[in-house]
């Protein structure tokens, strides 16, 4: 769905499953990184939001009813140098985002030069090594996640093939920065780039391997802490022809902390994908095991506070508004689950593909605890590495048809099943497991190059939780310049009626060139936002709000 005013969403990717979480993993290059274009230039972005108290929803009095978070980032470069600076203000944090952002600053600064084959980076910079599972550092502006680095990086390609990275530094906490300091270093082999031979091969084979370690003192009066904490991993990217298998490893060393309850445990990942893709038909499969992986360079920190590494979900990443009610949050303490995921695109002229085609995707997922054996001492306990716990976590199986009916019309089904332990992935009690069955039908329709109108109908069933809910969502867009959205989101099967709540919103917007501006008013419900697995809690709230993004 598109991101109108006061609609919380991810922007819509139609590469799907297991494939999205692939590409996301590998999406930082080990290759030597490329300046920008040469003079000045940059973007910016301003929210805010004016609060008005609604007890019926739950949104409560804000002393300072308007709220707002910005950037403005600029990088000039010039040969072989680059700069960039970015300026944030949170006068005062909008209700969602943590209270520790707040004022202004140029919190994010760096100078980078390349000589020769090695780029030496000195300030702030974003990172990750291979898949992530023990270091990436990344932002996520929308979640209120950031844990950039500030420091030096260096990079080196000391021949064609071979990519080196090394860093220290510590992480950026809100307005300030972790006590931690953070070292690592990264290297990576492209057998088919190092070895000529094999460079017109249709087998390829990507090897790696990182190593992180985090200091932080041991001040604690009750526990003897380790201050030194180490982590490896190892990866592989193997293709042939129309099939690739990759996968990732990473081991930590004991790491008493905030989310394992400072226990003495050495903490593994592993997460492997598998894919077969021809002209008309894809599938895929993953598997992943998290236990004790908690990894971040403050050992009190909590939630999305000094991550050093990152465990995506390898759920499907939903983003229509009812389908993200219950969104998976991994669970760092452990988990173990499988995806599998298999789309085909019908031809066009075929019986089922029609005049224009038909795509359609069917897509599960299995999330179960992992299986712990009580030690008794300071280890906590001990795990088969390949048993999944009888602890349901989350379940879904989607089902997914694309049909361009004319050149102006076409449908977007989605029917999708859900199994959510409320209790285990938010941290309550008392809820259970919750059962939801969710049905969509999204029409896009195209009058004339300038006119289109895009709907939502979406249900979600269930007898658990808050009952059941129906949406309607409508958005005509006047090309090139104006867009003009409206949706109601209807709680019609509370069990307290008087929570029978319409959460409706009306937005409009202007886009010109770069610059997009918005406008909006409306109820939100209170829930979680997540992206790839890192969640916030979104409180109620009913205003208005303002957005306005450009770049230069």
């Amino acid at each position: 769905m598109a991101c109108t005013s006061n609609i919380i969403c991810v922007k819509k990717n139609r590469v799907k499953g297991i494939l999205a979480v692939l590409i996301v993993c590998t999406g930082v290059s080990n290759s030597k990184a490329q300046l920008s274009a040469p003079g000045l230039h940059g973007n910016f972005q301003s929210d805010a939001q004016y609060y008005q108290a609604d007890s019926a929803i739950g949104a409560p009095k804000v002393r300072e009813q308007l709220l707002s978070n910005s950037f403005l980032n600029l990088t000039y470069a010039a040969g072989d140098f680059s700069a960039g600076l970015r300026y944030e203000s949170f006068l005062n944090a909008m209700q969602g985002f943590d209270k520790r952002y707040q004022g202004n600053s140029f919190i994010f600064r760096y100078l980078t030069y390349n000589l020769h084959s090695l780029e030496i980076t000195a300030g702030n910079f974003y990172e990750q090594f291979g898949y992530g599972t023990i270091f990436r550092s990344y932002q996520e502006w929308g979640l209120g996640f950031d844990n950039a680095m500030d420091g030096i990086r260096l990079r080196y390609q000391p021949v064609q093939g071979i990519y080196l990275k090394a860093l220290i530094g510590r992480q950026r906490s809100f307005m300030d920065y972790g006590p931690g300091i953070t070292r690592g270093t990264d290297a990576e082999i492209n057998l088919n780039e190092l070895i000529s031979s094999l460079a017109s091969k249709k087998t390829r084979l990507i090897l790696g391997g990182a190593f992180v370690s985090k200091f932080q003192g041991d001040d604690d009066p009750v526990y003897i802490l380790p201050e030194n904490i180490g982590a490896y991993s190892v990866r592989w990217q193997f293709s042939h022809e129309s099939f690739s298998l990759s996968g990732e490893y990473g081991h930590k060393i004991n790491d008493p902390n905030a989310d394992n309850g400072y226990i003495y445990r050495k903490g593994e990942v592993l997460y492997l994908t598998a894919a077969y893709v021809v002209k008309n038909l894809g599938i895929s499969l993953g598997a992943k095991r998290i236990d004790n992986m908690s990894f971040r360079s403050d050992r009190t920190a909590i939630l999305n506070n000094l991550n050093l590494n990152y465990l995506p979900a390898i759920t499907r990443q939903q983003v229509y508004r009812l389908a993200t009610i219950y969104p998976y949050a991994t669970q760092l303490n452990g988990e173990i689950g499988t995806q599998a995921e298999i789309y085909y695109n019908f031809k066009k002229g075929s019986p089922l593909g029609g005049k224009y085609g038909t795509k359609i995707a069917l897509n599960g997922a299995l999330i179960n605890n992992i299986v712990r054996y009580p030690t008794g001492d300071d280890n906590g306990y001990t795990s088969e590495f390949f048993k999944p716990g009888k602890e349901t976590y989350f379940r879904e199986v989607s089902f997914e048809a694309v049909k361009k009916v004319t050149k102006k019309l076409k449908f977007t089904f989605n029917e999708i099943y859900q199994v959510y332990n409320k209790d285990v992935i938010q941290g309550l009690s008392g809820y259970g497991i919750v059962n939801a069955n969710i049905n969509v039908l999204e029409t896009e329709y195209r009058f004339s190059d300038h006119y289109s109108l895009r709907t939502e109908m979406q249900h979600l069933y269930t007898r658990q939780d808050l009952g059941s809910w129906a949406m309607l969502l409508a958005e005509f867009t006047i090309s090139p310049h104006w867009f003009l959205a409206a949706f109601d989101e209807y709680n019609y099967d509370n069990t307290e009626k008087e929570k029978r709540i319409h959460y409706y919103s009306i937005s409009a917007g202007y886009v010109k060139n770069t610059l997009r501006f918005s406008l909006g008013y409306g109820k939100q419900r209170e829930g979680l936002l997540c992206i790839g697995g890192v969640c916030r809690q979104v409180p109620a709230s009913n205003g208005f709000t303002f957005s306005m993004t450009g770049s230069f």
